[in-house]
C-alpha cells in the first residue's frame, strides 16, 4: 500500500489537470485563476511523486509512463486551454490552431525524455513540460496587460523551447529525507490555501521563477553560440597568420 503512494500522487496530478480544464470554461471563464492554481498544485505533486518513488524504492516503468501521460494533460493540454479561455478566443481559428501546437510539442518532449537518459544527468534537454505548462497557465492571468498576439508568441516560444536542444538544470535529484515525509501534505494544503486566499496574486508570483527558468536556457544557448563564434574567429585568425608567415 505504501509503495502505491507515488502513483496516487501522479493520478492526483492528472485529476487536477482535468479539473483545471473544466474550471477554465465555467461560468463565463470567471475561474481561470483557480484553473491556473490547480496547475500549480499539479506541479507540486509532479515534483513529489518521483522523489517519493525513489524514497520508497517504488520506481517502475508503469509509474514512468503514467507520469508522462498525466503531465501531458496537466501541463500540456490544460495550460493551452486555460490561455485560450482567458485571451485567445477572439483570434478565431488562429487561436484554435496555435493552442494545438503547445501540447503537441509537449508530447514530443515527453516522448524524447522517456527514451533518453537526460533525467539521470544534471540537466534536461529542452524545457521540461512542467515548467513550460506552469509558465503558460500563470501567464494567462496577464491577458489584460498583453494583447493576444503577444501571448500567442509567448506560447509558441515555450513550445519551441520544449523540443529544443537547450540544456536546463535538473533539480529532480534533490533528495527528500524520510523524516520529512510528513511535510508533504502540509506543503500541498498550504499552496491550496494560499491559492484560495490569493487566486490572482499567487499564480502571478509563481510565474516569475518559471519565466526566469525558461529564459535561463535561452541565455545559456546564446552564450554558447557566442563562445563558438569567438573560437571560430580565433581559429580563422590563427590560420590567417600562419598563411601570411608562409608567404
Amino acid at each position: 500500500m505504501v509503495k502505491a503512494i507515488p502513483n496516487m500522487l501522479t493520478i492526483s496530478n492528472l485529476f487536477l489537470g482535468v479539473m483545471a480544464i473544466l474550471l477554465a470554461f465555467q461560468d463565463g471563464y470567471q475561474y481561470v485563476e483557480y484553473a491556473a492554481i490547480l496547475v500549480i498544485l499539479g506541479m507540486a505533486l509532479d515534483g513529489l511523486d518521483g522523489r517519493m518513488a525513489r524514497l520508497l524504492n517504488a520506481q517502475s516503468e508503469f509509474g514512468k509512463q503514467l507520469d508522462s501521460l498525466s503531465d501531458l494533460v496537466t501541463f500540456g493540454v490544460a495550460p493551452a486551454l486555460i490561455i485560450y479561455a482567458a485571451a485567445l478566443q477572439e483570434l478565431g481559428m488562429l487561436g484554435v490552431i496555435s493552442i494545438g501546437v503547445f501540447p503537441i510539442c509537449g508530447a514530443l518532449r515527453l516522448a524524447r525524455f522517456n527514451i533518453q537518459s537526460s533525467g539521470k544527468t544534471g540537466y534536461f534537454v529542452g524545457l521540461p513540460i512542467t515548467a513550460a505548462g506552469g509558465a503558460l497557465a500563470t501567464l494567462a492571468l496577464y491577458h489584460n496587460s498583453f494583447p493576444p498576439p503577444y501571448l500567442v508568441l509567448t506560447m509558441l516560444m515555450l513550445a519551441y523551447l520544449m523540443v529544443s536542444r537547450v540544456k536546463y538544470p535538473n533539480f529532480k535529484k534533490v533528495g527528500v529525507p524520510k523524516a520529512t515525509i510528513w511535510v508533504v501534505p502540509i506543503l500541498i494544503v498550504s499552496v491550496a490555501f494560499l491559492g484560495y486566499l490569493f487566486p490572482t496574486q499567487l499564480p502571478k508570483v509563481v510565474s516569475i521563477p518559471l519565466v526566469l527558468y525558461a529564459l535561463y536556457g535561452v541565455k545559456k544557448s546564446i552564450d554558447h553560440l557566442r563562445w563558438k563564434g569567438n573560437k571560430s574567429l580565433e581559429k580563422n585568425e590563427e590560420e590567417h597568420v600562419i598563411n601570411d608567415s608562409t608567404l
